[in-house]
């Protein structure tokens, strides 16, 4: 199986930016034109992007569409976007524009049922967001924890047709501290979903580990974040790694 590796431009106000465990006042700013981040990450020889609009996440509604659509038009490649999607006017609205996948994260608890109808009329198209603190789910913008477990809402989702399910230790989000692969691995081999680890990638040996998981399942794929961005991963190394 192939592993999938996603560069994460996370936006903030317009800006390409990266938060420490999700905390917005702890925020560094790396590039101020997000389209300029995604032709770097499509000069690298990066095949997808996994953007994130963190003012949706924490208001419930997209801001920063522009952001996106600047993105969209500077490359060609696939992305996928998280953050504020919470109806089926969105989804169908941001699909519309070009996106090849839209993540749902706060909605995949609050409102199960509009994601898996969504995921059956869309094919390959509705990505699930599991964001966990201690195992438990994670929503608004991680601004709140909740009583499910990770691995329950993972399987809620069995059999009506998500793409993929992106998986998030919160704890070590843009903390470069090593991306939890017993976590990710666990969840991966409770579902058939495709699972895409998130969290704490410091290195080309987290990509190695990932793919070494041996359980039910393979390990689809990671996103890359602060470690990238800092140099601490070479693009070329963790390409390779991931082939």
């Amino acid at each position: 199986m192939s592993f999938a590796l996603y560069p994460a431009i996370d936006l903030k106000d317009g800006q390409c930016v990266r938060l420490l465990r999700g905390e917005m006042d702890q925020a560094t700013q790396y590039n101020p034109d997000p389209a300029d981040q995604a032709r770097q990450f499509k000069d690298m020889g990066f095949e997808y992007l996994h953007v994130v609009d963190l003012n949706g996440a924490f208001e419930g509604a997209s801001a920063n569409t522009d952001a996106v659509k600047a993105i969209l038009a500077a490359t060609d490649v696939p992305v996928q976007l998280g953050g504020g999607i919470r109806t089926r006017a969105q989804i169908d609205a941001w699909l519309e524009t070009g996106l090849s996948r839209v993540i749902l994260g706060t909605a995949a608890l609050r409102d199960p049922d509009l994601v898996k109808a969504a995921a059956r009329d869309l094919p390959g198209q509705i990505v699930v967001g599991i964001d966990a603190k201690d195992g438990m789910v994670a929503v608004e913008g991680w601004a709140e924890t909740s009583d499910m477990s990770a691995i329950d809402l993972a399987m809620a989702f069995e059999g009506c047709g998500v793409a993929a399910l992106i998986v998030t230790d919160i704890s070590r989000d843009g903390m470069k501290t090593g991306v939890n692969v017993a976590f990710t691995g666990a969840l991966a081999d409770a579902v058939s979903i495709p699972v895409i680890a998130s969290g704490g990638v410091a290195s080309v040996q987290d990509i190695h580990d990932l793919r070494a998981h041996k359980g039910a399942r393979e390990i689809a794929g990671t996103i890359l974040g602060r470690a990238l961005y800092d140099g601490d991963l070479n693009a070329d190394d963790a390409l390779n790694a991931a082939r």
